[in-house]
């Protein structure tokens, strides 16, 4: 059984992804991060870019589906997300990044329009913010993750943090 106060800590985190908050998760909340992604880089959906985004929000969306869903009705539910998703990838977080890698690759290259596979820490907060994480709270991470002081965050550091803060230990 989950304990109680890891549970209270990801059902935080199911409200993330719950884009529209009305209690379960699904493949339009995927599409609607994308979208509110597009619309704040100011990024046209039928671009490289935006349907790069779309197909990782897909992939993203299936990946979830197939791990979480458990009575196929297309819906995650808070209790599938805690005691099905979470559950079996708290114990293997690298599973959880390489799901995720396709949605975090499009969103870094949404934010990143040098083209130079990095974000600066403004980019990565209002990112993260657009996925519906508090705004002070984003902050902080994305000055978190930018472990060497450049003003930039890279994939891989933006991945691992991500993979991390859905899957925190008990």
């Amino acid at each position: 059984m989950v304990s109680s106060e890891y549970e209270r800590r990801i059902a935080a985190r199911f409200a993330t992804f719950d884009q529209d908050g009305n209690g379960y998760i699904d493949r339009e909340d995927f599409s609607a991060a994308a979208k509110a992604l597009l619309a704040e880089f100011g990024t046209a959906a039928r671009s490289d870019k935006g349907q790069a985004l779309y197909i990782g929000a897909e992939a993203f969306w299936q990946g979830m589906a197939g791990i979480a869903d458990r009575d196929g009705d297309q819906r995650i539910t808070r209790e599938e997300f805690v005691n099905g998703a979470v559950k079996r990838l708290r114990d293997n977080p690298d599973r959880f990044a390489e799901i995720a890698r396709p949605f975090l690759h499009a969103a870094l290259a949404v934010a990143d329009p040098d083209g130079d596979g990095s974000a600066t820490v403004a980019d990565t907060a209002r990112v993260l913010v657009c996925l519906g994480v508090q705004q002070d709270i984003a902050r902080a991470a994305a000055a978190t993750l930018d472990a060497d002081s450049d003003g930039k965050v890279a994939e891989g550091e933006i991945v691992t943090a991500f993979a991390r803060y859905f899957t925190v230990p008990e």
